[in-house]
């Protein structure tokens, strides 16, 4: 396979559009943090703790996704420049490393949407709980 200048470009739209997905995620689970710290603070209730907890691991797997998402970006560009200075070989050797970053970033991401979506079925369970909810299929 050959390894030209512009395939490790192909990325860069993708992998900005995942970077901005994973920002906003974070500035919203960021938002919602401060909002059930200040409920927290004014009544105190064991479940915002539980919540507080979800959103705090949520948060470390958002760092983490876009952790691997600028590592990915940085080595498409790093592969780009190898590729320029005449090196196909070790220019295969780190896109092949973004690609791979980009995987784990992905990946992360699912599980990011994993853990949220227990939470929200945790929650809408107390929901039923107190009979107040939709009913379960």
């Amino acid at each position: 396979m050959e390894l030209t200048l512009t395939t490790p470009a192909l990325l860069f739209p993708a992998i900005s559009l995942l970077l901005l997905a994973y920002t906003n995620r974070f500035l919203t689970l960021a938002a919602l943090m401060r909002e059930l710290y200040a409920r927290y603070k004014a009544e105190p209730d064991p479940k915002i703790l539980g919540q507080l907890a979800n959103l705090r691991y949520r948060i470390v797997i958002i760092r983490n996704m876009q952790a691997c998402g600028v590592s990915s970006f940085f080595f498409c560009v790093l592969c780009m420049f190898v590729l320029f200075a005449g090196q196909p070989t070790l220019g295969k050797w780190i896109f092949a490393g973004s690609l791979l970053l980009l995987l784990l970033s992905l990946g992360l991401s699912l599980r990011e949407i994993q853990v949220s979506i227990d939470a929200l079925t945790l929650q809408m369970a107390d929901l039923e709980e107190l009979g107040q909810g939709p009913a379960r299929r």
